[in-house]
């Protein structure tokens, strides 16, 4: 007889929490011979890029090999971030002042462009400008923040204030941490809602979404491209390339290998608890704003949007893992933050794969003639729609103002062919064990 975890509700499900209301649908278009812009990948850059296009006239076909929206946009944690993780003095080394300083505004003006595409498009998905709490995981953690605040009040246009440890009970119902940082430049919302959303407002703008189809080539034919798909093929006059962490299949092969072996796909792991009373989750986040900590091996956590529920993310493994695997390792994290949880059970789990870059930046540029909007680096709700409109003002020639992720070096490693699961456990026990050393040392 085979033993049930106790800490899994007996409907336990592996799909994401999300889809309960607002699952991919699945479209029944067929695949035409030809298109002004096909557009590789049919999450939220695809789709925001798309959208774009069709307002300004072109015609625009998205394929995805899964449904429109099935991969990590309607997998996430529904975080909307304005470009916190790209505020960062370190670009300064690398850039000098002046440049870095244009990325990080480049970065930040992700956010007002998703709060300006929600509104505009009458996109109902439980959007809230909530702000953010980032909780130290120790002293020095919180010592960083908050050199780092005013510069991140400054590049977003939002204010920013620490919360020492004493009041840490104001911005999160746990001692689990040293204080933290509270980022108003931050936002919450129903990702797979967002993702339907997006995708019929793009519908409805007059693009083509076709799913359930692979593209394995691209090859330049004439003055446009041919695109090589299971299901046939298709002839373009430009290219889109934004399938960011999914842009190898199963089998290591890519529609654009150079942009694959630039991107790291990391899986990212969540659960959701069962229903909670009302009294318990104000405890738990007081303001109900959107939690992201310090560890480089990261929790991020955040009450539904109803209100009645914990969603928990963070990197239960750095190898593939089925998400029935991760959901105890993943409730061990929110046992240690929220002890009184320990009985809580789940009732789902899931996965979806994140990129990161080795610049830890995000991009959009062309190579060999081929447009490419990639590398949110986890944060991708906001930065992902920004690069796709962006993306697509390049392509349709309509970028008068220039962007400073356009065209920036983007780096890759000796050998990597876009598969990183050989290093990515040794890279999570290095970063384990300096969370463990940087906590034994507080």
């Amino acid at each position: 007889m085979t033993s049930v975890d106790p800490l899994l509700a007996p409907d336990f499900k592996t799909t994401p929490w999300w889809w309960e209301a607002a699952e991919p649908p699945s479209r029944d278009n067929t695949l035409p011979d030809q298109a002004g812009v096909a557009i590789v990948g049919g999450g939220y850059a695809g789709l925001s890029a798309a959208l774009t296009l069709a307002r300004l006239g072109h015609d625009v076909t998205v394929l995805d090999a899964e449904r429109i929206g099935w991969g990590a946009s309607s997998r996430n944690g529904g975080m909307v971030s304005g470009g916190l993780k790209v505020a960062s003095k370190a670009l300064d080394k690398t850039y000098g002042a002046e440049r870095a300083q244009a990325i990080a505004q480049a970065a930040a003006a992700s956010f007002p462009f998703i709060e300006e595409t929600i509104a505009r498009e009458g996109i109902d998905c439980h959007y809230l400008r909530c702000g953010r709490f980032v909780p130290a995981w120790t002293p020095k953690h919180y010592d960083a923040l908050a050199a780092r605040s005013g510069f991140i009040a400054e590049i977003t246009g939002l204010p920013t204030h620490m919360v020492p440890k004493a009041r840490q009970h104001e911005a999160l119902g746990s001692d689990h941490y040293h204080g933290g940082m509270i980022a108003e430049a931050s936002g919450s919302l129903h990702p797979g809602k967002y993702a339907r959303g997006l995708a019929e407002a793009a519908e409805r703008a007059g693009a083509r979404l076709v799913d359930g189809v692979r593209v394995n080539a691209i090859r330049q034919d004439g003055t446009g491209f041919r695109l090589t798909t299971d299901r046939g093929a298709l002839r373009a006059d430009a290219v889109l390339v934004a399938t960011n962490g999914y842009s190898r299949d199963s089998e290591g092969r890519s529609a654009m290998p150079w942009l694959a072996r630039r991107m790291i796909p990391v899986g990212s792991y969540i659960i959701a608890t069962e229903e909670l009373p009302a009294e318990t989750m104000d405890r738990l986040f007081p303001g109900r704003r959107m939690i992201s900590d310090t560890k480089r091996v990261l929790n991020y956590f955040r009450p539904s949007p109803y209100g009645n529920r914990v969603l928990w993310g963070g990197r239960a493994s750095f190898g593939p893992t089925e998400p029935a695997a991760a959901a105890p390792v993943l409730h061990g994290f929110m046992r240690a933050v929220f002890p009184e949880l320990k009985d809580v059970r789940l009732t789902h789990a899931w996965t979806g794969n994140v990129a990161f870059t080795f610049d830890f930046l995000p991009h959009i540029g062309v190579q060999d003639g081929i447009h490419y909007a990639a590398g949110c680096q986890g944060s991708g709700v906001a930065m992902a729609t920004w690069l796709g409109h962006r993306a697509a003002l390049k392509i349709a020639s309509a970028d008068n103002e220039g962007f400073a992720l356009d065209g920036l070096n983007f780096p890759t490693a000796p050998l990597y062919n876009g598969n990183p699961n050989w290093f990515l456990p040794l890279i999570g026990g290095w970063y384990r064990l300096r969370d463990h050393i940087d906590r034994a040392a507080a």
